[in-house]
């Protein structure tokens, strides 16, 4: 065969970097108090950068679960056949304790640990971060039944990967499911149709549909039925106590536009039985605390998208050439690559901060319980939203090898949109903003004196904090207030990342964040920093080891 032409000007394949090399990350965990666990987060990113991970990512994406309803004979089973690599990366994610492992810890951090490992590792291949999120956002609800969390809460905690159908009881760990949302209600949960029946050993029978259910083949579900009480949560598992399978019927797999390897169905209750968890009636109240945990995993999971991307981008960018350099010493490039990595520093650094503030109200610490309280809802909001204007950016950085699946960026351009809409889209996130504001006072007194830790250090910020003040001020009319949820969401989030970069991050990245997010020195592209910024001192601290010049 004739050779038609040498292969040049290609970037070499990204691997032998660490998701771990990431100065806001590492300078999060030494701020709180939990360096001790800097040593297995970098462990775990330098895992998550190998070739053999990035392989097992790709073989869990490329060759998705597939569902099998009856066994050859015509037994309903109602199972998920996964590709192997999928279980290889559960095994990791949950060895290293980023399922419900920090509930069990005592250690100061545990949860900021937590969210550092789930970070790193989500980087690796997000989809399996699902169920390894739904476990550990279950613990806090489930222990609204205390009989059922002694039972319970240690399975889920411990750090065993023990795949398979049997009794949850009898297996050596455990992963959780959510299933609440169903096609007539959608958010609106009260809407819901399933309806549990009590029985006579006091468990109840639950039948009814659900649209959306990720991660069927979770050993356990925290399920919404509608009760004479109202509507109530349950604990629902696959498998009962005896062995046999419970009422669970898998209608169908989601074909979905994010992630291939995490399996998301529809479902049907056949008169599942199930066990009352938390006071009847009152079941969004219990299952709230769960959805404030996924929120918070929807923050991470979009901090680590943006991470990827932009690592791609800065590694894509040294090694390409154009016009006689490397597309990264070019200004236009060099001013769009730092524009992503602030967004991507910003969100970082909120992200652990509202990690930390878990740990903190977990030691009984009111204002932190009530500063994570809205700062789920402020981040949820915003930095979700963010997330896909990010990925199509960093995408782009790379032009048409972007495009094509084998560069991984379609992945991470599809799978935003996700955590966007998961656990609340965005005037859900909005409209929750309102409701903290309404029902808990503290968590407006909280986030203030968050942000008012940074106050004189940035005029910029300043005035951004007095603008909310101001508005917060005009919006005594429901209507009005709601009309206005999305703006005041962006703010607040906004001047939150600004007091945080402001008071922990390098200066050029505060400057240039408070500049154009806050001061109106940006246009509505990325790239389209202020002339001020400083780009070089931008990027270095940005730029990751294996993604600089010369790196392979």
């Amino acid at each position: 065969m004739t050779v038609t032409h040498e292969v040049v000007n290609q970037a070499p394949p990204l691997t032998g970097f660490s998701t771990a090399d990431d100065p806001a990350l590492l300078e999060a965990l030494h701020r709180a108090g939990a360096g001790w666990g800097a040593p297995e987060v970098r462990e775990l990113g330098a895992l998550a950068g190998t070739e053999a991970v990035q392989e097992q990512s790709r073989a869990a994406e490329e060759q998705p679960p597939r569902l099998r309803t009856h066994d050859r004979f015509g037994h309903r089973i109602d199972e998920v056949e996964f590709h192997p690599a999928w279980h290889q990366l559960m095994t990791v994610a949950v060895e290293h304790g980023l399922h419900a492992a920090p509930w069990a810890e005592a250690r100061p951090g545990a949860h900021l640990v937590r969210a550092a490992k789930f970070y790193v590792w989500s980087q690796a291949e997000p989809g399996h971060g699902c169920p390894v999120s739904m476990t550990y956002a279950a613990v806090p609800a489930l222990r609204s039944a205390p009989a059922l969390a002694e039972q319970y809460e240690p399975l889920l905690a411990a750090r065993t990967y023990d795949y398979g159908l049997r009794p949850p009881l009898t297996k050596a760990g455990l992963i959780a499911g959510m299933s609440m949302t169903e096609k007539q209600g959608g958010s609106d949960v009260r809407a819901n149709t399933t309806r549990a029946v009590p029985a006579d050993d006091g468990t109840y029978r639950v039948t009814g549909h659900k649209w959306f259910t990720s991660a069927p083949m979770s050993d356990v579900f925290l399920a919404l039925a509608q009760t004479a009480e109202g509507l109530s949560c349950f604990l629902l598992p696959r498998v009962l106590p005896d062995g046999t399978r419970n009422g669970m019927r898998l209608m169908r797999l989601k074909d979905k536009l994010g992630n291939r390897s995490n399996a998301s169905s529809e479902i049907e209750y056949d008169e599942a039985v199930a066990w009352p968890v938390g006071e009847p009636g009152r079941g969004v109240r219990t299952i709230v605390e769960m959805v404030n945990m996924t929120r918070l995993d929807c923050v991470i999971g979009t901090a680590a998208g943006m991470r990827a991307g932009l690592r791609q981008a800065l590694h894509h960018t040294a090694h390409r050439h154009a016009f006689g350099r490397a597309l990264s010493e070019q200004p236009l490039m060099r001013a769009v690559l730092a524009d992503l990595a602030i967004e991507s520093e910003a969100a970082t650094t909120l992200a652990m901060r509202l990690a930390t503030a878990v740990d903190r109200a977990q030691g009984g610490d009111a204002q932190e319980a009530a500063l994570r309280r809205l700062g789920l809802a402020v981040g949820k909001y915003w930095v979700c939203k963010r997330g896909s204007a990010h990925a199509a950016e960093a995408l782009e950085c790379l032009g048409g090898n972007g495009y094509v699946e084998e560069s991984g960026m379609p992945r991470l351009y599809r799978e935003a949109p996700l955590l966007s809409i998961w656990e609340g889209s965005g005037n859900v996130a909005a409209l929750d903003v309102l409701r903290a504001l309404g029902k808990e006072p503290a968590a407006l007194d909280a986030y203030f004196a968050e942000v008012d830790a940074a106050a004189g250090a940035d005029r910029r910020l300043d005035a951004a904090v007095a603008g909310i003040r101001k508005m917060l001020g005009t919006l005594d009319d429901p209507e009005r207030a709601q009309r206005a949820a999305r703006t005041l969401a962006e703010r607040m989030a906004l001047a939150f990342q600004g007091a945080l970069l402001v008071r922990h991050s390098h200066p050029a990245v505060a400057d240039a964040f408070c500049a154009s997010r806050l001061d109106g020195e940006w246009g509505n592209a990325f790239g389209t920093l202020p002339a001020s910024a400083d780009l070089t001192a931008i990027l270095d601290r940005a730029r990751p080891v294996a993604a600089g010049e010369g790196a392979g």
